[in-house]
């Protein structure tokens, strides 16, 4: 796959291209065109064609479209300016002990707590692991205190057992089913957000889950020019999280050199990169 500046039209030796989709995304419209057995991803600003991109998987190429869209803003530094930010503030990574203190060790306390009041093998099919649940959200300021207090309601109310086993089975991979168990019970209680679907999944299995923090988390794509920054959508929908699982992986091959263990580092790395201030930084 290649892109490269291109501002002729697109020409096909076999046959009319054929647009066969298109999106918009600020002033950029997004165009997919079929020529062949091939296809153009197109990057048009003001009625005039910006880039193109060549392959022979649609997806990929319109992934790669989006990619472009993303490095396209202001905002953006992508992953080397993202790496040289977090180590303004954490100059030896994530082994070091400010790192531990301020960011990592209190989410592991939640999670070693999780593991024993709630064990995700016993909380998949259990019953009354609501309060258990309440005190892992409760133990972290990964949460608002509003969205904490929404909760109580929830986990010690009669959708408590509900709400933790679709959780369980989120975090053992069964997604789709589990967002459309979990959107009809947080709804009663206006709890249907991103934070409190992917927050217990996270501590369960932090090797595999992310937490998503909305605004964060996509600021931080739109700076490393990710698509999540445009795939994000307030409801719960797979595809939004499938693309935060994609930004995870990204993110994790490009802080190779930082040596994340798991996605508590990650997704540190997520909010240090976009929410710490210039007067947090700490000698090492």
């Amino acid at each position: 796959m290649a892109a490269h500046d291109d501002s002729a039209t697109v020409a096909s030796p076999v046959g009319v291209p054929r647009t066969i989709r298109t999106d918009t995304i600020g002033k950029h419209t997004l165009r997919l065109v079929t020529i062949g057995k091939t296809f153009a991803g197109l990057l048009i600003t003001a009625s005039k064609q910006k880039a193109r991109i060549d392959g022979e998987d649609p997806e990929a190429v319109w992934r790669e479209l989006k990619v472009l869209v993303g490095k396209s803003s202001d905002a953006y530094f992508g992953f080397e300016g993202a790496l040289t930010r977090f180590r303004s503030f954490f100059p030896d990574g994530f082994q070091s002990a400010h790192f531990e203190n301020s960011e990592r060790d209190y989410k592991l306390e939640a999670k070693r707590r999780l593991d024993e009041q709630a064990p995700l093998d016993e909380a998949l099919t259990g019953t009354g692991y609501g309060e258990a649940a309440l005190a892992a959200f409760r133990a972290t300021n990964l949460l608002s205190p509003y969205e904490k207090t929404r909760l109580q309601a929830l986990l010690r109310g009669p959708d408590a057992d509900t709400f933790v086993q679709a959780a369980a089975r989120f975090a053992t991979d069964d997604i789709a089913q589990a967002l459309a168990m979990m959107s009809a019970v947080l709804a009663r209680y206006n709890c249907a957000k991103w934070t409190v679907v992917t927050y217990l999944p996270f501590l369960w299995r932090p090797e595999n889950h992310m937490f998503l923090k909305p605004v964060v988390t996509g600021d931080f794509a739109e700076r490393v020019g990710h698509p999540f920054a445009h795939d994000y959508q307030p409801a719960l929908d797979p595809d939004v999280y499938s693309s935060l699982l994609d930004l995870t992986e990204t993110t994790r091959k490009s802080t190779r050199a930082l040596n994340p263990r798991d996605n508590i580092d990650l997704q540190s790395f997520v909010w240090v990169v976009g929410e710490y201030r210039e007067e947090w930084r700490h000698a090492e």
